[in-house]
């Protein structure tokens, strides 16, 4: 027999056979299962170890980002004083158009009172030396007249820079105000000789102020005023 040849009895071969039938079936199965690896498979998902870590997101897509609003101070100057507020910008970052703009009607309700009742002490800071003299020239020639002006200032309408430039630190810009003005003019004797408190006159004036950007005083000096035609 050919079991006797190699050493084996008969009952020994049997089981040897029989356990390598087992064996290749078990192989065969596992294969079926398994199959070969391509180097397509899926990659196991890796879960953080901690169950709250954030997870970092992408950045949106540039046209997704909420973009800023447009510059409201673009609607307080006109268009052919775009440049020279650009420049003023640059050469002074802390300016603000609607903060300057604030402070010039301020100053043109204090200067224009403070002329009207010819008291011009409180603003001779706000005003430069060829304008304050322009007003109290002004208020002495209607005092020699026997004459006073009870203006009031109603409202203004509208304040916005109608030109800017900046000459190396030195800036100037010109503000245009349209004004709702209660015009009265009296004699010695408190008569009214011209105007009316009951009507208002619409005015459009053109006032320049002046300031050397590279100084530390915020002040602005008004260095001309004028009417518009």
């Amino acid at each position: 027999m050919f079991g006797d040849r190699l050493g084996f009895g008969s009952n020994e071969l049997t089981v040897i056979i029989i356990l390598a039938l087992v064996a290749l079936f078990i192989g065969l199965r596992l294969y079926s299962v398994l199959g070969e690896r391509t180097g397509h498979e899926q990659q196991p998902i890796l879960k953080p170890a901690d169950p709250d870590a954030r997870v970092e997101r992408p950045a949106a897509p540039a046209a997704l980002t909420p973009q800023p609003a447009a510059d409201s101070s673009d609607l307080a100057y006109l268009p052919t004083a775009g440049p020279g507020v650009r420049a003023l910008l640059a050469a002074d970052p802390t300016f603000d158009v609607a903060r300057f703009l604030e402070g010039a009607q301020a100053a043109y309700k204090m200067i224009l009172e403070a002329f009207w009742s010819g008291d011009l002490d409180k603003v001779r800071g706000h005003v430069d030396d060829h304008v304050f003299d322009a007003f109290k020239s002004s208020i002495d020639q209607r005092n020699s007249e026997g004459l006073a002006l009870d203006n009031r200032l109603v409202h203004i309408d509208q304040a916005l820079i109608s030109a800017a430039a900046l000459e190396q630190t030195v800036a100037f810009v010109t503000v245009r105000f349209e004004a709702d003005i209660a015009a009265v003019t009296r004699n010695k004797e408190g008569e009214v000789v011209a105007g009316s408190m009951s009507d208002a006159v619409q005015t459009r004036d053109l006032w320049s102020f002046r300031r050397d950007v590279a100084s530390r005083d915020p002040n602005w000096l008004l260095v001309e005023t004028d009417e518009e035609e």
